[in-house]
C-alpha cells in the first residue's frame, strides 16, 4: 500500500506507468489527408489570346494607375467594418486555441477559505454552548491532468488549430469581397461620370439644334413641328441626367461605408469627374494549378474539413478510459494561527479513471454526427472548388466578351457621329428635313452612351476576373495577428 505520508514518493509510484502509456498511445479516430486537387486547363484554353501565365498581380488595382483608387483601397484595409469583424473573429479563433493547447498541460489552482459553524444543541446535547462553536481554515495549490492516452485533447487541438486557419483563410476572402466590390463601384463611379458626359455634352448639342430651328422657325423657313420634335430630343436627354446623377450619389455613399466613413465622407473627393480606369487586353493569370491553392474560400473550406475529420477523433476516444492526474498541497487548521503549522499540512495524489463504455449507444451517436459532418464538409469543399472554376471560367469568358462588344460600340460611335455631323450639314443646306438630323443625333447619343456602358461593363469584367483569380491576398493579413497564430500540431 502506498506511503500517503510521503507524497513525493507516491508520486514517483503512480507516474511512470501513465507516462509509459502517454510515450506508446495513438491518438483514435482518422488521421487527416488532404483531397487532392485535380489540375484545371479549361482556364488557359478558353480565352487563350488574353491571358499569360505570369503571376497574377498581388495588388491589380495598381494597375489601373489611379493614385486615388490605391488611397481608397488602403483606407478599405484599414477601416472597413466587415474586415474588422472577420479580423476580430480571427483574433477569437487563435485565442480558443491557445486555450485548447493549455488542456495538454495540468492545470493548476490555488484556493484558501474561511468558515465559522455552529452545531445546534440537539446535535451536540452534552456540549457547553461554547464548544457548540467550530472554526476551519484551509489554503492549498490543487493540480489536474488529464493524460491523455487516446488522443482526445490532441484531436481537440488538432481541429481548434483548423479553424483558425479556417478563420485565418475567412479574412483574406473577406479582403478579396471588400476590394473587389470597392474597385469595382469606383469603375462604376467613373463610368456614370462619363455616361453623365455624354449626356450632358449631347444636350448641348441638341440645345444648338433647337436653336437653328426656332431661327429658321422665325426666318420663315422651318415649320413649329421641327420646333417641337427638336424640344422632344432635348428634353428626352435632360431627363436622362438626373437618373445618371443619382446612381453617382448613391455610388459615392457606398464607397464612403467601404471605407468605413459616413456616406457623405467622400463626396468633395470624388465629385470632379476622373477617366474610366484603362483596361488590359492581356492578363496574368499565373499557372492553372495555382488557381485552387491561391482562393481563400478553398482554403477555408479544406481547413473545415480537417477539423471535421479531427472532431470524429474526439467523440472516438470517448470508447476508451480516460485517466486523470490530480494532486493537492495545502493547510487546513481550527485557527489562523496554525494554519501554516507543521501539522495542519495536508497532500492528496491520486489516479483517476472515468470510462464511458456502459453507455457506448450516445458515444456511437455522437461518433456518427462526427461522421456526418465530416462528410458535409467535405462535400462542402468539393463544391467550392467546383465554384471556384465556374467563377474563374465565366469571369474570363465576360471580360473576353466585354472587350468585343466594345469594339464594335467603338466603331459604332464615331460611324454615328459622323453620320449627326453629316446629317447637320445637309439640313442647313436644305437637302434633308430636321426629321432625319433627329435621328441621327438620337442615334449618336445611343451609340455614345452604349459604348460608355460598355466601357464599365469592360472594367468590371476585369475586377471580377481579378477577384475569381484572388492573387496575392495572403500578405494583407495583419502582422499582429501572424505573430500570434501557433504552430500546427500534427498527431501521431
Amino acid at each position: 500500500m502506498p506511503d500517503l505520508a510521503n507524497p513525493m514518493r507516491v508520486m514517483r509510484n503512480l507516474i511512470p506507468l501513465p507516462l509509459a502509456l502517454v510515450l506508446a498511445a495513438c491518438a483514435v479516430g482518422p488521421d487527416y489527408r488532404a483531397p487532392a486537387l485535380a489540375e484545371p486547363a479549361a482556364l488557359v484554353r478558353a480565352e487563350a489570346e488574353l491571358v499569360t501565365p505570369e503571376a497574377v498581380e498581388r495588388e491589380f488595382w495598381r494597375g489601373f494607375n489611379d493614385p486615388l483608387l490605391s488611397e481608397l483601397v488602403e483606407e478599405a484595409f484599414d477601416a472597413n467594418h466587415d474586415l474588422r469583424i472577420a479580423l476580430a473573429r480571427h483574433d477569437r479563433s487563435l485565442a480558443l486555441l491557445r486555450q485548447s493547447r493549455r488542456d495538454l498541460a495540468p492545470s493548476v489552482t490555488a484556493q484558501g477559505g474561511a468558515a465559522h459553524q455552529r452545531a445546534s444543541a440537539d446535535q451536540m446535547p452534552q456540549a457547553a454552548h461554547s464548544q457548540r462553536d467550530f472554526e476551519s481554515y484551509d489554503a492549498g495549490v490543487a493540480a489536474l491532468w488529464e493524460l491523455d492516452f487516446f488522443g482526445r485533447v490532441r484531436r481537440a487541438v488538432e481541429a481548434q488549430q483548423a479553424e483558425a486557419d479556417a478563420s485565418g483563410a475567412d479574412v483574406r476572402a473577406m479582403q478579396v469581397v471588400v476590394v473587389g466590390e470597392l474597385v469595382d463601384q469606383y469603375v462604376r463611379l467613373r463610368g456614370l461620370q462619363e455616361q453623365l458626359r455624354v449626356a450632358e455634352a449631347n444636350a448641348d448639342y441638341q440645345r444648338e439644334s433647337l436653336a437653328l430651328v426656332d431661327a429658321r422657325l422665325e426666318a420663315g423657313r422651318g415649320t413649329e413641328f421641327d420646333s417641337v420634335r427638336a424640344r422632344v430630343q432635348l428634353e428626352s436627354t435632360l431627363s436622362r441626367i438626373p437618373a445618371i446623377e443619382g446612381e453617382i450619389a448613391a455610388i459615392v455613399h457606398r464607397l464612403a461605408v467601404l471605407t468605413g466613413r459616413e456616406p457623405g465622407a467622400l463626396i468633395a473627393r470624388l465629385e470632379a469627374p476622373a477617366p474610366l480606369p484603362a483596361v488590359h487586353q492581356r492578363v496574368a493569370v499565373g499557372l492553372p494549378g495555382e488557381l485552387l491553392r491561391r482562393r481563400p474560400d478553398i482554403a477555408a473550406a479544406e481547413r473545415r474539413l480537417h477539423a471535421a475529420t479531427a472532431s470524429i477523433g474526439v467523440a472516438t476516444a470517448d470508447l476508451y478510459p480516460r485517466f486523470t492526474l490530480s494532486g493537492l498541497l495545502g493547510t487546513q487548521a481550527a485557527s489562523t494561527g496554525d494554519l501554516f503549522g507543521r501539522d495542519s499540512q495536508t497532500r492528496l495524489v491520486a489516479l483517476g479513471v472515468d470510462w464511458s463504455f456502459l453507455d457506448s449507444g450516445r458515444v456511437r451517436a455522437r461518433m456518427a454526427a462526427a461522421d456526418a459532418d465530416a462528410e458535409a464538409n467535405l462535400a462542402r469543399y468539393e463544391q467550392t472548388v467546383l465554384l471556384a472554376l465556374e467563377e474563374a471560367e465565366t469571369a474570363l469568358a465576360r471580360y473576353a466578351q466585354s472587350l468585343r462588344e466594345r469594339e464594335h460600340l467603338a466603331a459604332a460611335a464615331e460611324a454615328s457621329a459622323e453620320a449627326a455631323r453629316q446629317a447637320r450639314v445637309r439640313f442647313e443646306v436644305g437637302v434633308i428635313d430636321f426629321l432625319e438630323v433627329i435621328d441621327s443625333e438620337r442615334s449618336r447619343l445611343e451609340a455614345e452612351d452604349g459604348l460608355a456602358q460598355s466601357n464599365v461593363r469592360a472594367a468590371t469584367a476585369l475586377v471580377g476576373l481579378y477577384r475569381a483569380l484572388a492573387g496575392g491576398w495572403e500578405e494583407r493579413m495583419d502582422a499582429p495577428r501572424q505573430a500570434n497564430a501557433e504552430p500546427v500540431l500534427t498527431s501521431t
